[in-house]
């Protein structure tokens, strides 16, 4: 027990377990018995995800919210990783220097231009989806490009190394488990924009417009089943992108603390 509360230190498993559990427990806990109802009981809640799940459809408008947000990771994951490469080269640095800043544009007033530029309200949500992705992974995935050390190019150019080989080996080869890292931190930007985009373009649904209605007429125990769910996919998502780096990157744990 002492080591749950010793600077960097790393408890057994099972220790660590029990303990998530029992603060899971007590804010289950805080949840049922706290005097001031700020939220709905649990009771509410999990008749309302009945009700949500078995008339109105929550599973299916979760799987169209989760199949355009993963089109849209696809999109602005291909779009951010070109403009970061390509900072490499002196030409193209201001262009990813303009795409970060575009981080602090609001998506007000955006999605009218982008409507004249597309046909349809799928295209519209995927463009405005694809762009407010890609301008913040283009952020951080500039950021895991710079951070390439001097000592890291040194030794590949001791190996015999061109300019542009030790460019793949070192940037894109040996950086691609931190380039998965980014894209998993900001995958969840997707999940707060999804509700706008859906609100605005409601002909293909989705669960973010379901939220949208359950807060609409105050059915707030809806409201708290509808984050639940989008917090358990979230989690989940989580939790496959760290499979995904422990399977094809197993190298890259190993300079973490132990």
């Amino acid at each position: 027990m002492k080591s749950l509360f010793l600077p960097n230190a790393r408890p057994p498993r099972t220790t660590f377990a029990l303990m998530a559990a029992g603060q899971a427990g007590l804010l289950l806990l805080l949840w049922l018995f706290y005097p001031l109802q700020l939220f709905p009981s649990l009771g509410d809640v999990l008749r309302a995800l009945a009700d949500l799940t078995t008339t109105q459809g929550l599973m299916p408008e979760l799987w169209a919210s989760m199949t355009t947000a993963l089109q849209a990771l696809g999109m602005a994951t291909v779009l951010a990783l070109l403009i970061s490469y390509l900072t490499a080269l002196p030409f193209f640095r201001p262009l990813a220097y303009a795409a970060s800043k575009m981080r602090y544009l609001t998506l007000t007033g955006l999605t009218f231009f982008v409507a004249l530029l597309v046909s349809s309200g799928h295209e519209v949500k995927l463009s405005v989806l694809t762009f407010a992705t890609t301008v913040y992974l283009v952020t951080g995935m500039t950021a895991v490009m710079l951070g390439t050390t001097q000592q890291e190019l040194d030794h590949a150019r001791t190996l015999g190394l061109g300019e542009w080989r030790s460019f793949w080996e070192v940037v894109v080869l040996g950086k691609l488990a931190d380039m998965l890292e980014v894209v998993r931190q900001n995958f969840a930007i997707i999940w707060t924009m999804i509700t706008l985009v859906e609100t605005l373009y409601q002909s293909e649904g989705g669960i973010g417009l379901l939220l949208y209605k359950q807060n609409r007429y105050l059915h707030l125990d809806g409201v708290v089943a509808i984050q639940l769910v989008i917090l358990a996919a979230g989690a989940a998502q989580d939790y496959v992108f760290g499979l995904l780096r422990r399977v094809f990157f197993p190298y890259a744990s190993l300079a973490a603390a132990r």
